[in-house]
């Protein structure tokens, strides 16, 4: 049986989900791709409640990009993210890939996150 491509992301999606967590001194670094835009989120799962975030959405953002569905676009969101992050004085994530394979968007967005300073 062929499962469609959403169906593999969600079988990923939870096979990834049910090896990590955030906690308070290591959040989890929640990644959303879109076909326009791509979000990400840092979340502290023993208090359920998300600490920063960033998006190509974001008014200051959209308005440097040409488009919010580029590497380019996904490294600014993950530099916003780590400096933001930095500002709380946190510098260790879990990286949630959520679901997403590897590579393109998401890896640029880990990329300049850990650039900017994230360990992960």
């Amino acid at each position: 049986m062929k499962l469609t491509r959403r169906e593999s992301k969600q079988r990923r999606h939870r096979r990834v989900r049910g090896k990590i967590s955030g906690s308070p001194d290591r959040p989890r670094l929640s990644i959303f791709r879109s076909n326009e835009h791509i979000y990400a989120q840092v979340i502290d799962d023993t208090q359920h409640q998300t600490l920063v975030s960033a998006s190509t959405v974001e008014p200051d953002l959209k308005a440097s990009l040409s488009s919010g569905s580029n590497c380019d676009a996904s490294a600014q969101v993950g530099k916003l993210i780590a400096v933001r992050l930095l500002e709380k004085g946190i510098n260790k994530v879990v990286f949630d890939r959520g679901g997403n394979l590897y590579h393109g968007r998401v890896k640029a967005l880990a990329e300049a996150a850990r650039e900017a300073g994230l360990d992960f």
